[in-house]
């Protein structure tokens, strides 16, 4: 059959108030842009005639602009998962116009196969090709891709030219099968292929193609500066001790990073270290950084769920996609994600805290407790299963008047049992094998801001007898401080 080319607004009107959707890309990466920004359109033009339209969003991660920042400023979003960036569509989910339930990426398509979450009646992909028997060939992300494709009633693809069609190959589709039949992931090394290069469908579900040429909506990375060079070789030479002990094996082994100028600082740290051999990642993101390191033969392989890369780096792998094509693996997140991976790999998982506790605990999502930031993205699911997972943070913000190293956290997003090390611009806490008190003093000495030491040492010596001796009335004094006077450094126990 020929699938037929129409309009982004002919696409957009298809989709009704009420209906679920999915979107294909990870981060602002294989997002679709023209459907989406149609729909918005569509959704002002109804609210403007007194009728409600609103849709349930599913994505892989966060978005472009053109997809959480154009349907929140319609108000056209009804509830979203797993993961959002936008400060739009931050302020929104905070003041409860929008339901946000918070996933580990990894679950999501599960839980959509297994039918705990509203299956997507529409599904917009982005591709760089698709064929009139249904392949599909995404772009530059996949994500929930493959899951929503199969499960949505009706597929609309936008095809973007500015994606070479040469990708194909690039990625490496696969869905895992429900409980009880799962079987194993066969990937035992990380440049290990299991699955297609394309998503195959139903031809008779694709509604029609939307050509489009369009970049991805991803900006420069901030530049490393002083603060986060120091915290990535506090990284770099602590995994260069590791080595040095035999704790890992003289070839290393994989690494994941999360997203941002400190993971960034984090890799080309490493990259730098004359101790650290030449790697591998397994990841979710793959950043400019991954790319540079690449170009100097420093990063042997990369596996990810997207190429979250700015304009001129994304540029610099089409101009030369041949041969990046043998070193690049774009997966589903579920494989990405994979605990079973990450702990069969046996990775170093590297991510970010909002703050973290003097016992271990860290906090990635809410701001004093109660404000959504980002949401947990893939940080647990590596944390939990690494070989070594190791968080990072500034150890202030907003000039000193907030302590990353609090008391007690404010919101638990990992545990004391799966955080095994905490770096900050400070130093280094190995908190493997520690009891409570012995992370509690580790992570002050080492990780703790000048400022706020004795502060903290203060709080440990309350005189509250127990294993871990937390004192129920002034665990929270730092956060009840600051929102009292802007300081936590003016706290008083």
């Amino acid at each position: 059959m020929n699938i037929k080319t129409i309009s982004s607004a002919e696409a957009a009107a298809f989709i009704n108030d009420g209906d679920v959707v999915g979107c294909s890309g990870f981060t602002a990466a294989g997002c679709p842009k023209a459907v989406t920004q149609a729909l918005a359109q569509r959704a002002e033009a109804e609210h403007a005639h007194g009728r409600t339209f609103k849709i349930g969003l599913f994505a892989g991660a966060s978005t472009g602009d053109t997809i959480d920042g154009a349907l929140t400023r319609a108000h056209a979003i009804a509830f979203r998962s797993p993961y959002q960036s936008s400060k739009e569509i931050r302020n929104a989910i905070n003041e409860r116009d929008i339901h946000y339930f918070d996933l580990h990426l990894s679950e999501l398509p599960r839980l959509l196969r297994q039918g705990f979450l509203p299956k997507p009646k529409f599904t917009i992909i982005e591709a760089c090709d698709v064929t009139n028997d249904g392949k599909i060939t995404l772009t530059s992300a996949v994500g929930i891709a493959p899951t929503i494709a199969q499960l949505a009633d009706h597929i609309i693809v936008e095809r973007n030219a500015y994606h070479p069609k040469a990708l194909s190959g690039i990625h490496d589709i696969y869905e895992c099968k429900n409980p009880p039949f799962s079987t194993e992931i066969p990937i035992y090394r990380v440049s290990d292929r299991i699955g297609l290069p394309y998503i195959q469908v139903d031809p008779k579900k694709i509604i029609g193609i939307v050509e489009t040429n369009l970049p991805n909506e991803i900006g420069d990375f901030v530049p490393a500066d002083a603060l986060t060079d120091k915290i990535g070789n506090n990284v770099a030479n602590f995994l260069s001790s590791e080595m040095k002990k035999g704790r890992f094996p003289a070839s290393f082994l994989p690494v994941q990073s999360g997203v941002g100028n400190i993971a960034n600082a984090v890799l080309k740290a490493m990259g730098s270290h004359p101790d650290i051999p030449d790697f591998e990642v397994y990841t979710e993101v793959i950043q400019d950084s991954v790319i540079g390191l690449m170009e100097q033969g420093r990063v042997k392989f990369a596996s990810g769920c997207s190429l979250t890369l700015s304009r001129s780096a994304l540029e610099k792998v089409y101009a030369d996609v041949e041969h990046y094509k043998n070193k690049i693996i774009l997966r589903p997140q579920e494989i990405s994600n994979s605990s079973e991976i990450a702990r069969r790999l046996g990775l170093i998982s590297v991510n970010t805290a909002l703050e973290a506790d003097i016992f271990g605990n860290v906090n990635s999502t809410h701001v004093m407790g109660t404000t959504m930031m980002n949401g947990i993205g893939g940080s647990a699911d590596f944390c939990r299963n690494s070989c070594l997972s190791i968080f990072t943070a500034p150890s202030t913000a907003k000039g000193g008047k907030i302590s990353a190293i609090v008391p007690a956290v404010t919101h638990t997003d990992h545990s004391e049992h799966s955080v095994k090390v905490i770096v900050t611009e400070h130093g280094v806490a190995d908190l493997r094998g520690l009891s409570p008190i012995q992370r509690a003093q580790s992570i002050i000495e080492n990780c703790a801001h000048p400022d706020y030491k004795k502060l903290l040492h203060d709080y440990l010596n309350l005189d509250v007898k127990g294993h871990t001796p937390h004192h129920l009335e002034q665990c929270f004094a730092f956060h009840r401080t600051f929102c009292r006077c802007g300081d936590m450094r003016e706290t008083e126990w």
